[in-house]
């Protein structure tokens, strides 16, 4: 249970991070984003995950790793919309948009991994042996 408990905990931090990591530049949000939030955004995503995964059930690991992989999912492409539209000047961002570019791409990779965990490998009937 306290497996489940810190690593849900970790995981939202780790969500946060990277959330903040896309709202600052955009200037959606009134904080800051320091250097570590770089470092906990990967670290506490993946930590928490794992932590989650060791204490809870099959069937609870499978939805997480749903859930987590829609929020990782939608956060990169958010990000990846924040870039397309300060490219056609559409918005103007209030910082660098380097964050923007680490986010979509942290949370990209890691959504999609996360996506394809259980992608087919459920549909696969096997094969029949050949004498």
């Amino acid at each position: 249970m306290a497996l489940l408990v810190v690593g849900a905990l970790l995981l939202v931090l780790g969500l946060f991070s990277g959330a903040t990591l896309a709202l600052v530049p955009l200037g959606l949000v009134p904080w800051s984003a320091d250097l570590i939030m770089w470092v906990l955004f990967p670290v506490f995503s993946i930590g928490g995950y794992l932590l989650f995964a060791m204490g809870a059930r099959i069937g609870n690991i499978r939805a997480l790793t749903n859930a987590v992989s829609w929020l990782l999912l939608a956060m990169a492409m958010l990000c990846a919309v924040a870039l397309v539209l300060d490219a056609a000047a559409i918005i103007g961002p209030v910082g660098s948009l380097l964050s923007l570019w680490y986010v979509m791409i942290v949370a990209g990779v890691l959504g999609a991994f996360g996506a394809g965990a259980h992608g087919k490998s459920d549909d696969i009937k096997a094969a029949p042996s050949t004498p």
